[in-house]
Parts: C-alpha cells; sequence; structure tokens
C-alpha cells in the first residue's frame, strides 16, 4: 500500500469513528432515525478502514507453497468484504430504520442537538473527503476523472475510501435534510424519508464497490499502455523476431503475471534461446517493475505450413 492510500485510510477512520459516537449518543437523545442511520453507517465505515489495512498487511506474507504468486489479492478480498459490510450493516439497517420510523412516526426530540451534530460530522467528513480526494489526485491520471480512477485503478484502498467518503457526505445530507423537513413540516415521516435515502443510497455504493472488486478478484488485465511497455520490451530484443501474443493478469495492485509467446530467430541453440529468455524479462521488468512473474514461450518461423 502507498503512502497516500494510508493516510486516506487513516484519515477516514478517526474522522468515521469520532463521527459514530456522536451520531450515536445523538441519536439517543434525539431518536432520529436519521441519525441512527448515520450512525451505523459511521461505525460500518470505521470497521471497513480496519479490514483495508488488514488487507494490505496480509498482503504482504512471503510466498508458500500453497500460493506460489503470493498473497496480493488479499487486498481485493478484505475490500469486497468492505462491500458486503456497507451494504449490510449500512445499507440494509437504514432502510430497515427509515421504514420503520414511516410506519410509526414519532417527533424528533432536541432538534438543536441532532443539527448540530449532522453539522459538526459534515465537516469532519469534508476533512476525510478531502484527504481522500487530495491522495487520488496524486496517483491519477491528469486527464482522467475521478470516476474513470475508480474504474480503472488497481489498488483498492483509494477507491473504497473515496467511494465511501462520497456517500457518507451525501448521506450526511439526507439526514440533515430529513430532520430539518420533518421539524419545520411538522411531519415526522421526512426523518424516516431521510434515513431510507441513505440506505438506498449505501446500497448503490456497496453494488459499484462489489462489482469493481468482483473483476479484480477474478484478475484484471494491465492497462494498454502497460501491455504496450512490456511488448515493445521483448519485441526491442535482437533475438526476437515477432511477438505472437502477450497476455497479462493483476495479481494484486502491484503484481503484474505475464505471459507471452515470441519467434525467435531460427539459428540459436537452446542456451542461446535460454538466454535471450532471460535478457528480454530483464528489460520487460526495467520497463514494468511491477511485472514480477514473466513466462515466456519461444517459437520459431514456420514456413510452407
Amino acid at each position: 500500500m502507498n503512502e497516500g492510500s494510508r493516510k486516506a485510510i487513516i484519515a477516514a477512520f478517526f474522522a468515521n469513528l469520532g463521527i459514530a459516537i456522536s451520531k450515536f449518543v445523538g441519536f439517543l437523545i434525539t431518536g432520529s432515525a436519521g441519525l441512527a442511520a448515520e450512525a451505523v453507517h459511521s461505525f460500518a465505515d470505521t470497521g471497513n478502514q480496519g479490514l483495508l489495512m488488514l488487507g494490505a498487511k496480509r498482503s504482504v506474507k512471503a510466498r508458500d507453497e500453497e500460493h506460489p504468486f503470493g498473497h496480493e489479492r488479499e487486498r481485493y478480498f478484505w475490500a469486497f468484504i468492505v462491500a458486503l459490510v456497507l451494504f449490510s450493516m449500512g445499507g440494509l439497517f437504514a432502510l430497515y430504520e427509515g421504514i420503520h420510523k414511516f410506519r410509526n412516526p414519532h417527533e424528533t426530540d432536541n432538534i438543536g442537538i441532532a443539527v448540530g451534530i449532522l453539522i459538526v460530522a459534515i465537516l469532519l467528513e469534508s476533512y476525510s473527503l478531502r484527504t481522500a480526494i487530495k491522495e487520488t489526485a496524486h496517483v491519477k491520471s491528469p486527464d482522467q476523472s475521478y470516476w474513470q480512477f475508480i474504474r480503472s485503478a488497481k489498488q483498492p484502498e483509494l477507491p473504497t475510501v473515496l467511494l465511501e467518503d462520497v456517500a457518507a457526505e451525501t448521506g450526511l445530507l439526507f439526514a440533515l435534510a430529513g430532520v430539518l423537513l420533518a421539524h419545520y413540516t411538522h411531519e415526522p415521516r421526512w426523518d424516516a424519508v431521510g434515513s431510507i435515502a441513505i440506505g438506498l443510497l449505501l446500497v448503490v455504493v456497496a453494488f459499484i464497490l462489489g462489482a469493481e472488486m468482483k473483476g479484480l478478484l477474478m484478475g484484471e488485465t494491465a492497462s494498454p499502455e502497460t501491455r504496450l511497455a512490456l511488448a515493445k520490451a521483448l519485441r526491442d530484443h535482437p533475438h526476437v523476431q515477432e511477438v505472437i501474443y502477450l497476455h497479462t493478469e493483476h495479481l494484486g495492485p502491484d503484481a503484474l503475471l505475464v505471459a507471452a509467446k515470441a519467434i525467435f530467430s531460427p539459428t540459436l541453440s537452446a542456451a542461446d534461446v535460454s538466454r535471450s529468455i532471460d535478457e528480454a524479462e530483464v528489460e520487460m521488468r526495467r520497463a514494468v517493475p511491477s511485472a514480477r512473474f514473466i513466462f515466456i514461450e519461444p517459437d520459431i518461423a514456420r514456413t510452407g505450413i
């Protein structure tokens, strides 16, 4: 995990923990469904940051006989668990709480406390979101939008924190709107509507995050630029006449598996071909340092076939 991801996770962890405690206390005082939904959401987010850190720690374990390619995919697995937690603890609970209060409406007590807690939470969450945006800007391409970064990133931590922070900030606005509408219209069901909106938002975000992590868990190819750099490094070897194919798969954000087949000069001996493959692998790793595992199958040009 790079330093930017670590900073974003730590900022989100402490912000969410403080927000979760204040929201829960506010819920106990006011009985607001929106505050209840947001409290559970923030506790879930706090746990999620811990899961991301756990995945990062487990991913650096040394290779062993059962895992010859390492444990890099641990980061994708725990990020997928984050999506499940967000869906169940966050989204489903908020929907349940909102529907329950819609059917059994009651006035929110101490409206000033509820509004004050939500405003403070918005400010704290803004700091966490600002940190995530700042760290994302350091690693994404200048011509990439933040949505494109989320869709194409191979490291799970920053996209996950970014999505969670956007959902948290939006959810807080839903909760604040619900509390204020319930107070000024004297219709407590607006508070319930705010909780339902939070639940739907979290379910959607969980599905987006889960879909992205599913693709990474199954194994996604490297970017076109990375594949071109690898193919060029192989093709530029003086004894390589043609690259028949080159396939890549991300084992983790910083670990790439490369399988290639290339035509070598037919005049080479077996020892020369072996030596040429070793040299080509060195150049490919120089071009793409994350190319941790490279397998090159040699072939020769065939005529009359």
